[in-house]
């Protein structure tokens, strides 16, 4: 059995289990039963197929489902487009051999890009990949995540922050929805690229260090990130309510730009400026911290002598 069918067996089963019978009509019937949501013979039933060829789909001895079999399954399952899309994508996973891993996606952000960044600002911004690491920010994307910018800047990563920073619980009002919804996205990205060798490695870190993370894995729960409000209860400026923006960047492998927004002249937007000048002012206060201590290091440009006294 391959890792693809396995994952389709799973999204079915986990689908099935969400649905009951009377979202689809058909009444619960007598005593309890032991099988939450759907059975497999109803969904069989109401999908158009045998129940003998359901089981072999769910159990991942049936590799090759029709595009007519998976949309009937789609649509007895109530799943919306962008899980439907993921059911595609599985069933046609399962149908061939995996290929090689491709080549993780290039790191590097156009300048153009990085230009844009200092032009929003007061407002937050930063360049994310498609797994959510941080390639780029301006000094507000960064503060807006306390702590983030003293990681290396290679496990800058929002999804990352998000289940293991010390911070994040207390910095999202509304963790556990914000927690949810990285999880989702990156099932989305799963569904399109399940071999990418960037996908297994954050996946894999996650479910190893955050229970909450495996938890939430275990859902099948696909959602793109999208826009919308974000709460923050920032340590340095306190509570505010931020609208974002997602922009996808052409010509780069799934990399877009996050911008924070609020009204001009409310207690939001005063809040967002704030935190720009003082990360800009910590930057500056840094940056000549380096340049003092690297001139008070500097190169000796005299000639050792025995006794190692310069000469």
């Amino acid at each position: 059995m391959t890792g693809e069918q396995t994952e389709l067996g799973r999204f079915l089963r986990t689908r099935r289990g969400g649905v009951r019978p009377g979202d689809v009509g058909l009444p619960a019937g007598p005593g309890v039963r032991r099988t939450p949501g759907l059975r497999r013979e109803e969904l069989a039933t109401l999908a158009g197929v045998s129940i003998d060829y359901y089981t072999r789909l769910e159990r991942g001895k049936e590799t090759r489902p029709s595009p007519a079999v998976v949309d009937a399954l789609a649509r007895t399952l109530r799943l919306n487009s962008e899980e439907h899309e993921f059911l595609r994508a599985l069933a046609s996973q399962a149908a061939r051999r995996a290929p090689a891993p491709p080549a993780p996606p290039s790191r590097a952000v156009r300048p153009s890009v990085r230009l844009l960044l200092e032009t929003v600002r007061p407002n937050p911004a930063y360049v994310l990949s498609r797994v959510n690491d941080v390639l780029a920010a301006n000094p507000g994307g960064f503060a807006l995540m306390p702590g983030l910018a003293q990681w290396p800047a290679r496990q800058r990563n929002t999804i990352r922050y998000t289940f293991l920073h010390p911070a994040a619980r207390d910095l999202w009002p509304g963790w556990e929805a914000k927690a949810r919804g990285c999880v989702a996205h990156l099932r989305a990205v799963a569904g399109r690229d399940p071999d990418a060798p960037d996908l297994a490695a954050i996946v894999g870190e996650l479910i190893v260090k955050s229970p909450d993370f495996a938890r939430f894995w275990a859902r099948y729960e696909v959602r793109r990130m999208g826009d919308g409000e974000k709460e923050f209860n920032h340590p340095a400026v306190g509570t505010m309510t931020l609208t974002h923006e997602t922009l996808e960047l052409n010509r780069t492998d799934g990399q877009r730009v996050v911008i924070y927004l609020a009204t001009p002249g409310s207690p939001d937007h005063d809040a967002m400026v704030l935190l720009d000048l003082a990360a800009a002012q910590a930057e500056q206060t840094t940056q000549a911290e380096q340049t003092t201590q690297a001139g008070q290091a500097g190169p000796r440009t005299g000639r050792q002598v025995p006794g190692g006294i310069p000469g």
